[in-house]
């Protein structure tokens, strides 16, 4: 029997006081993103089964293991979004964006759901930013979109990461290939796990892609992708290596780098931590999804980062985040009649656009600055009978170091209090 009092396994609470973090970490990305000429798109959470079937690929661990799927009372097959990429693809076919200005640059903060074995940084529920850019053929793009998440991290202070390049080719070059893997594997082939040996046929790079250990041990001495390249793709990927060197972005050729989803083509990359191993950021090219999913011939490609992973690297990191934000006024009466008085003032500074509370269950003076020093306000004032009496009260710092007083009166409180919290509430942002 379930647990109602715990979250279903794979899946995490992000409470008050890690919150701040991630805010911190998608306005980043957001900020970022929109320097380089990125929009946001957001799409449902859920898509018909078919378009991560067809657009993901059904030879994938994703579509075969871990798709969250079910019927919907129309009996109709559902799945929860396990990725981005097929969304928007489907979205901006499905609202005309392909027929209008190129190229068409996107990113998204989402939640995605894959059935894996939970573990540090890999989650049932987990969070992502992506970026998709639709359009470009060339290899500027890439490189383009390798520097706008080459940026995110630098921004938010990450360091010692190694950017894993490789290139898989187009179809046409990794039939080829294809052939090549069919053969090596097919001499082992009573030695790959159950799921390789389905994909041997239908798509044999899978294998490549296996955690079996037994498979991946076979697949370390499989040929490589790069001696099977057509001159094209070789020339994209010289050109993309070649940008890379002129923007002094290091990196490594990781032939073994194919990334986890069918519909990559040419360039893929990740950025990898290494310290732990993490993949941080991962993405590349895919020009034949869009007509794959019935559309025109777009070229595209883009890049998910796993926000779990990366906070857990900022935080190993010792990555400085800005502070939790704090209220900067507390307003504390002393019974009924200053709890009314304390409730206009509330509003009234609110109004202002000050973060302000004052007391809402009956508690002593005592106890209340107790509270206001414990969630960390910057500024008190006490309102009891003698201060309605005289209609003023005094305005402390809860750091001590200053005191002064201010009137009651509605316009007058706000207009004295605004001046003596401006530069607090310009350092609180």
């Amino acid at each position: 029997m379930a647990n109602l009092l715990h979250a279903p396994r794979g899946t995490l609470d992000v409470t008050p006081d890690q919150t701040y973090k991630w805010r911190h970490v998608e306005q980043t990305a957001r900020s970022v993103a929109a320097r380089f000429g990125f929009e946001e798109i957001r799409f449902p959470t859920f898509e018909y089964t078919e378009l991560f079937a067809r657009g993901v690929g059904d030879t994938t661990d994703v579509v075969q293991k871990e798709m969250y799927t079910f019927e919907d009372r129309g009996g109709r097959s559902i799945t929860l979004r396990p990725e981005g990429t097929a969304s928007t693809v489907r979205a901006l076919l499905q609202n005309g964006m392909a027929g209008g200005p190129l190229p068409l640059k996107l990113f998204y903060l989402i939640s995605c759901f894959r059935g894996e074995r939970p573990q540090a940084g890999r989650l049932r529920e987990f969070h992502q930013f992506g970026a998709e850019l639709f359009g470009a053929a060339g290899a500027a793009a890439d490189v383009e979109l390798i520097e706008l998440a080459g940026s995110i991290l630098k921004t938010l202070g990450v360091t010692g990461l190694r950017l894993e390049l490789n290139s898989i080719g187009c179809p046409e070059c990794r039939k080829q290939y294809h052939a090549a893997l069919r053969d090596y594997f097919k001499a082992r082939e009573s030695e790959l796990c159950e799921d390789c040996k389905g994909r041997l046929e239908r798509n044999p790079m899978r294998i490549l892609d296996c955690k079996v250990p037994a498979c991946k041990e076979i697949a370390k001495d499989a040929p490589l992708v790069l001696d099977y390249l057509c001159e094209d793709c070789k020339a994209h990927f010289e050109e993309v290596k070649a940008r890379l060197d002129d923007a002094g972005q290091a990196f490594v050729i990781n032939p073994r780098t194919v990334r986890g989803l069918d519909y990559y083509t040419r360039t893929v990359f990740e950025f990898v931590d290494e310290a732990q191993g993490l993949t941080v950021c991962g993405g590349g090219r895919y020009d034949g999804l869009v007509s794959q999913l019935g559309g025109p011939s777009l070229p595209g490609l883009g890049f998910g980062m796993g926000l779990e992973r990366l906070l857990i690297l900022m935080e190993a990191q010792g990555c400085t985040f800005p502070s939790a934000p704090r209220g900067l006024v507390y307003i504390a009466p002393l019974g009924a009649q200053a709890s009314l008085k304390a409730a206009a003032l509330t509003r009234t500074l609110r109004e202002a656009g000050i973060a302000v509370e004052t007391d809402l269950v009956a508690r002593s003076v005592k106890a209340q600055m107790k509270y206001a020093d414990k969630q960390g306000f910057a500024y008190s004032v006490v309102i009891g009978d003698a201060e309605l009496e005289k209609d003023e009260a005094t305005l402390k710092s809860m750091r001590g170091d200053g005191a002064q007083v201010v009137p009651l009166t509605p316009d007058a409180f706000r207009t004295a209090v605004c001046a003596a919290t401006a530069q607090t509430k310009q350092e609180e942002g």
